[in-house]
């Protein structure tokens, strides 16, 4: 159900579209200008939906699911963004329990427009330990031009019509009936607000890729080339490494097709740690386009972009990589710290732990901090020919200590020494993308601290502890800072001074974002598209 709010407000002349993930300027920051510092939910209605004439700054709010880790996407009138299948428990046509769900919003309204199931996946290659795919669609909706392309559940990569099937179904893929049926059930009937599969990249399937756990990347897009990491991992023994160490943990295909065109020769899933999931970016570094990779084995890569689509498929050129775990993370008198030992689950007295304390410390067992190495989750965020950005682990291994760097981006080789600009150790492990503005880096850990860093130096101006645990990333747009954790919603004052300015009690595992005089977030079950009066 979607629940209107009626307001009057002019767009900013700077509005624009946010069609990707981390944003237009691929900084999670935006030059959005008459944003909302505060906004007041409203009273529920007879059915427990939202009452618009209780509301305040409050454009309109959609019920969706509670169940959302790609932060929405805005592009040419109209919302993207994935979810699971509570987001279509009304609709019969769909029995399974398990799957994802891509949906498409009227930016106006918030009126579903049209709507992707991909069921539960299981024909998967043997050892493959894909437990989560309850959680759905986690990747953030890529659009370009009147495409979208999205990583599934599945780990399909799928490109899709904006319009869906309004316009008809067009080809090549024609096969949407049965991709949204369970395996082994008939094809479903599709209607006109089902979506249009355009081509779709097998990733498991085509390259023996085993994911675990959950298939979690954005597609980049950089011309006419896609690249995307495959999500490829551990098997259900964590300890015993990567199922397929030989799989490609990132690749290149053909935005227009769908065909796969590259593939990084430097045996990343061979040093997994967990899994590969941290989605790429790109910028301009001298007279040539890089793109920036998290890798799974706690190394930021940095490859040349592919400037014609290739005849046969060819390696990217790595151009340089930086080893973000420093040696005392993985050694400990003289011998390598497992893995594992910075998972809190192993350790009896968890529960008490997480309860007792927000700081990355064992508290009695005589172990000292959760130090150990740590992958790449977030994105590498590119500034000024800086890379920004933090290390660690999947969330359910609780916090731990972290690592924030900043990477000179014009060095070529291994620069993880002659690249280092700065590193704070003062950050706990992250799996949230950093914002960058103004001379200042903002970043977000596990444990719900946020912080304020000086984009050249690394000396911290500021910590807001917010108590709570925090998948998402901050944006910050209209002098502001819009902040969310798994149980609250934060407006702060962007800048080297610590303000509060407002906060609400509801809050998810997304970032917010902005896109033409409107801040998108999702808090509980709904989207909110808050807008100023």
């Amino acid at each position: 159900m979607t629940i209107l709010a009626v307001v009057s407000s002019a767009i900013s002349l700077d509005a624009a579209d946010w069609p990707h993930w981390t944003g237009p300027s691929g900084r999670n920051a935006v030059e959005e200008k008459n944003l909302p510092a505060s906004f007041d939910p409203g009273e529920k209605g007879p059915l427990g939906d939202v009452d618009p004439a209780t509301t305040k700054n409050v454009k309109w709010a959609a019920d969706l699911s509670k169940t959302v880790y790609g932060c929405p996407t805005v592009a040419n009138g109209r919302v993207f963004l994935g979810t699971n299948m509570s987001a279509v428990r009304d609709d019969k046509r769909f029995t399974a329990s398990d799957g994802g769900v891509v949906l498409c919003l009227d930016e106006a309204t918030g009126r579903r427009l049209w709507q992707l199931v991909a069921p539960e996946r299981e024909d998967f290659p043997p050892g493959v330990f894909m437990t989560q795919q309850k959680w759905g669609v986690c990747s953030s909706p890529t659009v370009d031009g009147d495409r979208v392309y999205v990583v599934t559940n599945g780990d399909d990569v799928l490109c899709l019509d904006v319009h869906g099937l309004a316009n008809g179904n067009d080809g090549p893929f024609k096969d949407e009936a049965q991709f949204m049926a369970c395996p082994e059930e008939p094809p479903v009937e599709l209607l006109p607000t089902d979506a249009d599969i355009l081509w779709r990249f097998d990733i498991p399937g085509e390259l023996s890729v085993a994911p675990h756990d959950v298939a979690s990347c954005s597609v980049l897009i950089c011309g006419d080339v896609l690249y995307t990491s495959t999500s490829n991992g551990v098997g259900k023994q964590h300890e015993e490494g990567a199922v397929q160490p030989d799989a490609p943990a990132f690749i290149a295909l053909d935005k227009k097709t769908g065909r796969f065109v590259a593939t990084e020769k430097d045996g990343i899933s061979a040093r997994l740690y967990h899994t590969q999931w941290s989605s790429p970016s790109m910028g301009k570094v001298g007279d040539r386009t890089l793109i920036f990779l998290g890798g799974g084995d706690g190394v930021c890569y940095a490859f040349e972009a592919i400037a014609e689509i290739p005849a046969k498929s060819v390696h990217l050129k790595k151009v340089w990589s930086y080893d973000c775990n420093p040696p005392h993370y993985k050694l400990r008198d003289g011998r390598t710290i497992p893995y594992y030992d910075g998972d809190v689950r192993k350790y009896r007295d968890y529960q008490r732990r997480k309860k007792a304390t927000r700081e990355p410390r064992l508290l009695n067992d005589g172990k000292g901090d959760y130090v150990g190495p740590s992958q790449i989750i977030a994105t590498p965020v590119f500034c000024n020919n800086r890379v920004y950005i933090a290390i660690g682990q999947d969330p359910a291994h609780g916090p731990g200590k972290g690592i924030l760097h900043c990477i000179d981006a014009t060095k070529t080789g291994d620069i993880t020494e002659s690249g280092k600009v700065w590193s704070c150790e003062e950050i706990g492990r992250t799996i949230c993308t950093v914002a960058v503005a103004d001379g200042l880096v903002y970043a977000a850990d596990l444990a719900g601290k946020l912080y304020c860093f000086d984009a050249e130096t690394g000396a911290v101006h500021w910590i807001h502890e917010t108590k709570h645990e925090t998948w998402g990333g901050p944006l910050v747009a209209d002098g502001k800072l819009y902040f969310t954790t798994k149980r609250s919603f934060w407006i702060l004052a962007a800048g080297k001074e610590k303000k509060v300015i407002f906060t609400h009690s509801t809050g998810s595992e997304c970032a917010p974002i902005a896109a033409n005089g409107v801040i998108y977030a999702m808090l509980g079950p709904r989207l909110w598209a808050l807008m100023a009066k």
